[in-house]
């Protein structure tokens, strides 16, 4: 007979790592939901936009001057990823920022955000080109 008392400590511990996982998880997306509040706020659309489904992308579109049928190519696998890598470069170029901001938009958006939206950076409008 075993003594499944000595497993006892590692449910713990696995409980306690899952545990702290979800709680940086949890203020990531915190930090993230308020960033992309305070950026809808900078373009001039509401911010409480930023954490409705759906019509946060509507308003996303609106911010980089893309049309809303857009939408629909978000929805079409593989081509989302291409969408969404664009659609993100030309939210900081709407900001005046260039690619690096991009790339850590896409790379760490927990520290990209945040510098958009609580930065120096200012809403000069869709990308002209």
């Amino acid at each position: 007979m075993e003594d499944y008392q000595s497993y006892e400590g590692v449910n713990e511990g696995i409980f306690a790592a899952l545990g702290a996982f979800a709680f940086i998880y949890v203020i990531i997306f915190l930090i993230i939901i308020v960033s992309a509040w305070k950026i809808f706020e900078k373009a001039g659309k509401p911010g409480w936009a930023a954490i409705i489904p759906i019509y946060n992308i509507i308003v996303l579109l609106e911010i980089v001057g893309k049309p809303v049928w857009w939408i629909i190519l978000m929805l079409i696998p593989f081509v989302n990823f291409i969408v969404a890598i664009f659609v993100t470069h030309l939210l900081s170029r709407s900001f005046g920022k260039d690619i690096v901001m991009t790339i850590l938009l896409l790379l760490v958006p927990f520290i990209g955000y945040p510098m958009l939206a609580f930065g120096d950076a200012k809403y000069i409008g869709p990308p002209k080109d």
